[in-house]
């Protein structure tokens, strides 16, 4: 309904309201109550014209996580809209909500919100936790609420995340090995980079006490199409981590690319991001 209509029935309830002052005034509260709760309605529903973030909570064993999503243009969800799952790195945990819209997909998406047909989904990690265990579940879950709130493609679902969010696109991808259609993890990997004694902990956990985690890792996933991204330079996480998993997964014939940008350092998902090409290819891929 337009506003003007709601204002304009607010206007009729008040003006026939009865003369006596408390009733009047009842009637008046309650108008506005819901003229305020239409308006705020209103405000939340994605633009019809242009796509756009909103906001979202979930409780997963007793906690309180908030996540957001992209939703494009109505245009893009006359039928089901893909659905591209982004996993953050280490700069953008906590709990507020927002970091994790902040790197990476998100600023991509607020330049190219006309016309990025899929839904995206942005759950954020809390601090000093990485994508395993319960921060895992909590993922998929935003994943699947925002998929059947927005009308998802279950068969055009992906994955993709940067630096501790591109080994969590493993993880994810380990933990629900049918779930994606394809990955794109940049500057991740499977065993600690080895860089910083902070970084210790980043590991794909459901592989890396294997003997050889990587071997693992691709012969679990090798029907998933992967294209790979890191930087040539990156002294965070090295692109050996990246080149291992690539030529594990090829030498067990999966579908995969690898791209490293030769002058990059850590920094290598501004430049995935923006590349046309990866975008062409990850929408081609559908679950057979």
């Amino acid at each position: 309904m337009p506003i003007r209509w709601l204002v304009y029935a607010v206007a009729i309830i008040v003006s026939r309201a009865p003369a006596m002052p408390p009733l009047r005034s009842l009637l008046t509260l309650s108008a506005l109550c819901l003229l305020s709760l239409a308006l705020s309605a209103c405000q939340s529903m994605p633009s019809a014209a242009t796509g756009t973030f909103v906001k979202r909570e979930l409780s997963l064993d007793g906690a309180t996580y908030r996540y957001q999503v992209f939703v494009p243009a109505s245009r893009f969800r006359k039928d089901k809209a893909p659905v591209v799952l982004f996993l953050h790195g280490s700069g953008e945990r906590g709990s507020d909500g927002e970091k994790q819209t902040q790197a990476g997909l998100g600023p991509y998406l607020r330049t190219h919100a006309d016309d990025f047909p899929a839904i995206a989904v942005f759950p954020q990690s809390p601090d000093g936790r990485s994508w395993d265990g319960d921060v895992a579940q909590m993922a998929l879950a935003a994943l699947e609420a925002a998929s059947t709130e927005f009308g998802g493609d279950p068969q055009r679902t992906y994955a993709t995340g940067l630096s501790r969010g591109g080994y969590g696109t493993w993880e994810l991808a380990l933990l629900q090995p049918q779930r994606f259609a394809a990955l794109v993890p940049i500057c991740g990997g499977i065993t600690p980079p080895g860089t910083r004694p902070d970084l210790d902990d980043l590991e794909v956990a459901s592989v890396v006490s294997h003997d050889d985690p990587f071997a693992d890792a691709a012969r679990q996933l090798r029907h998933i199409p992967a294209w790979i991204f890191h930087g040539g330079k990156d002294d965070v996480v090295p692109p050996a981590q990246s080149r291992r998993m690539y030529a594990a997964l090829k030498a067990e014939g999966a579908d995969v690319q690898y791209t490293e940008f030769p002058d990059a350092s850590h920094n290598a998902w501004d430049a995935t991001y923006q590349s046309d090409a990866m975008w062409r290819w990850l929408f081609a891929q559908r679950k057979p």
